[in-house]
C-alpha cells in the first residue's frame, strides 16, 4: 500500500448498494461489504440482519487520494442516499441499515462534520441530516458472497428494483467520476 492509499468506511443503507456506487469511482481501488459498530465479536449476516447487534452494514472502500478525496467520496456518500432517515434507508429498517461515517483519522472526522454541518444549514435535505459521525470500531469483512453481490447477481429482484435505479442515478450525476 503506497502512500496515496486510504481507507473510507461507510454505512448508507444496505451494503450491495454502497459497494455497487463506489465500485465506479475513478480513484476507488476495492470495495469491501463489512459490519461495523457492534458489540459482538465476528457476527454473522444473519445476526447483523436481526438488528440486535449494534452492527451498520458498510462499505470499506480503499482509494487512491492522489486520484479522489475523502470529500468527494463524501459527496457520492451524501447523495445516493437519504441522511435524514433514522434506521432506514428505503424498505430496507433496522440500526443495521443506519447512515453512517466510520472516521480512520482526525482530519476524515473534521471533513465529515464540516460537511455535514454545511449541509444541514444550507437547507439541501428538508430534514435534519441523521448519520453518526463516529470513530472506526473493529471492521468485520461480510461472508464472500456479499462482495461482488450486485455485479454478480443484477436479474435478481432486489438488483432490479433497488440497486439498478440507484446505479443509474448515480451515473448520470457522477459520469465525470466513473471509471474508464
Amino acid at each position: 500500500m503506497n502512500e496515496s492509499t486510504k481507507k473510507a468506511t461507510l454505512g448508507a443503507g444496505c451494503f450491495w448498494c454502497i459497494e455497487a456506487v463506489f465500485t465506479e469511482l475513478r480513484g476507488v481501488i476495492s470495495v469491501t461489504s463489512g459490519y461495523c459498530g457492534g458489540h459482538v465479536m465476528n457476527p454473522t449476516y444473519r445476526q447483523v440482519t436481526t438488528g440486535t447487534t449494534g452492527h451498520a452494514e458498510v462499505a470499506r472502500i480503499s482509494y487512491d487520494s492522489d486520484v479522489i478525496s475523502f470529500e468527494e467520496l463524501l459527496e457520492v456518500f451524501w447523495k445516493t442516499h437519504d441522511p435524514t432517515t433514522l434506521n432506514r434507508q428505503g424498505a430496507d429498517v433496522g440500526t443495521q441499515y443506519r447512515s453512517s461515517i466510520f472516521y480512520h483519522d482526525v482530519e476524515q472526522q473534521k471533513v465529515a462534520e464540516h460537511y455535514k454541518k454545511s449541509l444541514d444549514e444550507s437547507g439541501a435535505f428538508h430534514l435534519p441530516i441523521v448519520t453518526e459521525i463516529v470513530p472506526l470500531s473493529t471492521f468485520y469483512e461480510a461472508e464472500d458472497y456479499h462482495n461482488d453481490y450486485y455485479k454478480l447477481n443484477s436479474s435478481q429482484g432486489y438488483c432490479q428494483f433497488v440497486i439498478a435505479p440507484k446505479i443509474e442515478k448515480f451515473r448520470k450525476v457522477f459520469k465525470n467520476k466513473l471509471k474508464a
